[in-house]
Parts: C-alpha cells; structure tokens; sequence
C-alpha cells in the first residue's frame, strides 16, 4: 500500500481517461518470499498506468456484496521501473505505447459502507 501523492492521479475532465504516474515509490524486493527467510532489500519504483474508456458502459449494483459500479470498459496499459540499488540491479519494462492489458475498467465505484450513500 502506498500514499498517492498531489498531482500523481490525473483524472480528464470528462472522467474517460485516467493517468497514474509514481516515481521513486520505496518498495521491497523479496525474490524468495513467501519463503519465511526471505531476504528483504530497499527497492525503488516507477511505473506510469494509463485507463481510456472504451464506448462500452459497464454498470455493476449488486446489494448483497454492497458494490456499485458505474463506468466503461477501458483499455489499460502500464510501463514501469524497479532499481534494487544494493544489488546495483535496475529492470524496466516495455515501453507504455507497447502495452495492453486484457481488461479494465474505467468509472465510479461505491462499496461497504460506502454502498448506501
């Protein structure tokens, strides 16, 4: 879980496309876990997510797990970088024009006690 920071979650006007942007987000990188010995080391992360809707809307209201949800279907794509500075290790993904997810989803969401207002 992380804080997202003032101006890092550009949301457009007309609520169709949103863009997450983090950079030097402290993580940790546990290659072993959820081995109970585990290694942990300080890691840093960028990585830039980018939701558009699509014309398809998606409308979810369902009382008894007390979630709604109201929006479009979106495409989705992501790129990101993680440096392990102890190891002197950097990765990065492929770029963002390049990426496409299999779902998303774009709109707004009302859930627990949230639901009823």
């Amino acid at each position: 879980m992380a804080d997202v920071p003032p101006g890092a979650l550009v949301v457009s006007a007309d609520g169709r496309k949103a863009t997450l942007r983090l950079t030097g987000l402290a993580v940790i990188d546990q290659p072993r876990w959820p081995a109970p010995d585990a290694d942990a080391r300080r890691a840093r992360l960028d990585v830039t997510v980018v939701w558009t809707a699509t014309d398809e809307p998606v409308t979810i209201d369902d009382p008894a797990r007390q979630l709604r949800f109201k929006g479009w279907k979106a495409t989705a794509q992501a790129e990101a970088r993680v440096e392990v500075p102890s190891l002197g290790f950097t990765w990065r993904s492929d770029p963002l024009a390049g990426s496409r997810a299999r779902f998303g989803v774009i709109g707004e969401e009302a859930n627990g006690r949230y639901y009823g207002a």
